[in-house]
């Protein structure tokens, strides 16, 4: 594919020396000539010397021809304008990196929409959702770009006999946003359908809205799940997020940040998390916070060194999980065997997230459940196509493919056997990987047959 990377700094670098071991085309544009000069001698990739939000330059890159364009230079601003100009230029799908939240914001202004983006990303959101994953549920996929966010997939044990149990999926009679997308029972693992039924001891993927999934977990599991003791050192925009997903999620919070105008912002944003000003490198403050008895200790200071240092204060002082935020890749090999159970870089969840969507055609990104042959798929419906053309029950989708949502503008619904798709429509589908080039005949436009 030919990818047009803007900005050369940490993560653009990243991306596009990855997307080159791909064996990606990438064209990459910075303002810094000794950057450009760098990176055509080390970088198996073409840069370019010139200002992102400009259109010779843009044209200079080769943006008529780009697959997908990533802006994310170190201005919000100029990563927006950029995205949109090559949006409009040619580059058939177009992401921008942002960093404040009010861009991903659309209560008041629908950024990504007004400027024809195709995705707004922000590593610190990114980067807390995987730490959030990896302390309430694992197994979830939190589908963040699909209808804003409004989407997840979680994998749970049923353990609770109830009437539900060996009944037809098609008789539960279960909320309209949720759906049971997946079954496992023992080794096996299929895509639900409505003649299925689940057994005791069977884990089931839920695909839904996240507050009507949380309500329906207690049909199918016994007790709530457990509330852990979290403290989080840094309250940033990835602590600020970790510490409002994980207070949703009903576990105790603690966030530690030493700047007095950072707390009062979070203090008004937080409803449920305890602030504390005070510097979570010092161990006098550590000592003084109880960290010793968390469930979870998580620094996400800014600084690597300040977060590794913190976690191992908060290790010896007992805390049974730590878990840092650690950028700088000659230090992944230092922090497993300091005893840091996660570790998670910011340019990493970035770079998973770029090659999920480096898709050609109708899909937009896929994503495999895991432990499974199961890919969610994200579709764009085009013109002409058989999704537009016919009712669902007449596209002729292989055995046990779920068209599990759609998403026209923001109203996200589940599509029945006599509904049709309208251009420009997003549907959200599983199926396995043998199916995936059927399916998405399905949603493209008869010329790209």
């Amino acid at each position: 594919m030919r990818v047009l990377t803007l900005g050369a700094g940490t993560v653009g670098t990243w991306i596009a020396d990855l997307l080159c071991r791909h064996r990606h085309d990438v064209t990459v544009v910075d303002t810094d000539s000794e950057t450009v000069k760098r990176i055509n001698a080390d970088l198996d990739v073409r840069a370019i010397h010139g200002s992102a939000s400009q259109s010779s330059v843009l044209f200079q890159a080769g943006v008529l021809d780009a697959d997908i364009c990533l802006a994310v230079t170190g201005i919000d601003e100029v990563n927006l304008v950029a995205a949109s100009m090559a949006k409009a230029m040619g580059a058939d799908r177009t992401i921008a990196r942002v960093y404040a939240p009010i861009f991903r914001d659309s209560s008041t202004f629908d950024y990504q929409r007004h400027f024809n983006i195709d995705r707004l990303l922000s590593l610190e959101h990114l980067t807390s959702m995987e730490l959030a994953r990896a302390i309430h549920s694992p197994e979830t996929i939190t589908l963040q770009h699909f209808a804003r966010g409004q989407l997840e997939v979680d994998e749970i044990e049923v353990t609770r006999r109830s009437d539900g149990l060996g009944k037809p999926l098609k008789d539960l009679r279960l909320p309209s946003t949720v759906r049971i997308a997946a079954i496992r029972r023992g080794d096996r693992a299929w895509i639900a359908q409505a003649t299925d039924h689940v057994e005791l001891g069977d884990q089931i993927c839920l695909i839904g809205k996240p507050d009507v999934v949380e309500e329906i977990k207690p049909l199918f599991t016994v007790g709530q799940p457990p509330s852990r003791f979290v403290v989080i050192a840094g309250g940033g925009e990835t602590g600020f997020h970790l510490a409002r997903a994980l207070e949703a999620q009903r576990h105790r919070v603690l966030l530690l940040e030493a700047d007095p105008d950072r707390c009062d912002y979070l203090a008004n944003y937080l409803s449920r998390a305890t602030v504390v000003c005070a510097d979570a490198t010092r161990k006098l403050t550590l000592e003084e916070e109880r960290v010793g008895h968390c469930d979870y200790f998580v620094a996400c200071t800014g600084l690597d060194e300040n977060n590794i240092m913190a976690c191992l204060e908060a290790k010896e002082l007992g805390a049974k999980k730590i878990m840092a935020v650690v950028g700088r890749p000659d230090y992944a090999s230092i922090v497993s065997r300091l005893g840091i159970d996660l570790a998670v870089s910011e340019r990493d969840v970035m770079a998973r997230q770029v090659l999920s969507m480096l898709e050609k055609g109708a899909v937009v990104s896929r994503k495999r459940l895991p432990g499974s042959d199961i890919f969610v798929l994200e579709i764009d419906v085009q013109p002409g196509s058989t999704a537009t053309e016919a009712k669902l029950k007449e596209w002729g989708l292989p055995p046990g493919v779920l068209v599990a949502a759609v998403l026209e503008g923001d109203f996200v619904k589940v599509p029945g056997a006599d509904d049709t798709l309208s251009p420009g429509t997003t549907a959200l589908v599983l199926a396995s990987s043998e199916q995936v080039d059927e399916v998405v005949q399905v949603f493209e436009s008869p010329q790209d047959d």
